[in-house]
C-alpha cells in the first residue's frame, strides 16, 4: 500500500472513530451519575424543555448524545450560579430561536456575569472574616484563653471591608 493510500485509509477511519463518538449515546442513569444529578431532576429538565432534542429509544428509553451533555452542561452552570428555571427556559427557547436572539443572549450573561461578580466579591470578604477567626481561635486555643486576642481591636466590620 502506497504511503498516500495509508494515510487516506488512516484519516478514514480517523473520521468514522470521530463520527461514532459523536453518535454514542447515554443513559439517563449514566448521565445522573457523570453530572451528580438525581433521574427525577433529568426527567424534569427534559419535561421543561431544557434539553433540546433529546431523544428516545424505540422502547421510550431517553438518550442523550453529546450535544445534550452540552446543553446539560450550560443548564447546570446557569442554575448553579443562581438562574431560575424559568429564566434558563427562556435561555433555551432563545438559542432554538437561532441568531435573532442573539442579543438578548448576551444581555442574559452580561447579567448574569455581574450576578457572579457581586457574589464573589461577597464570598471574598465572607473568607477574610472566617480567615480572621480562624486564626483568632487558632491564638486563643494555643493561649488557653481569648484574653489576649480580645486586645487586639479589630472589628469583623473592619476585616470584612479590607
Amino acid at each position: 500500500m502506497s504511503q498516500a493510500n495509508l494515510r487516506s485509509s488512516l484519516n478514514f477511519k480517523k473520521r468514522k472513530e470521530v463520527d461514532e463518538m459523536s453518535q454514542e449515546t447515554y443513559t439517563i442513569g449514566q448521565v445522573a451519575t457523570r453530572f451528580n444529578l438525581s433521574v427525577s431532576t433529568l426527567r424534569y429538565y427534559d419535561q421543561e424543555g431544557l434539553i433540546p432534542n433529546l431523544t428516545k429509544d424505540q422502547a421510550g428509553i431517553r438518550r442523550f448524545n453529546n450535544e445534550n451533555l452540552e446543553a446539560l452542561q450550560v443548564v447546570e452552570c446557569l442554575k448553579t450560579s443562581g438562574m431560575s428555571i424559568k429564566d434558563i427556559k427562556q435561555f433555551m427557547q432563545w438559542s432554538s430561536e437561532g441568531d435573532e436572539t442573539l442579543a438578548q443572549r448576551l444581555t442574559l450573561f452580561q447579567k448574569l456575569r455581574e450576578h457572579l461578580e457581586s457574589q464573589l466579591d461577597l464570598l471574598e470578604r465572607n473568607l477574610r472574616v472566617v480567615d480572621y477567626k480562624c486564626a483568632y481561635y487558632g491564638q486563643a486555643v494555643e493561649d488557653g484563653t481569648e484574653a489576649r486576642v480580645k486586645q487586639t481591636g479589630q472589628s469583623i466590620r473592619e476585616i470584612a471591608n479590607h
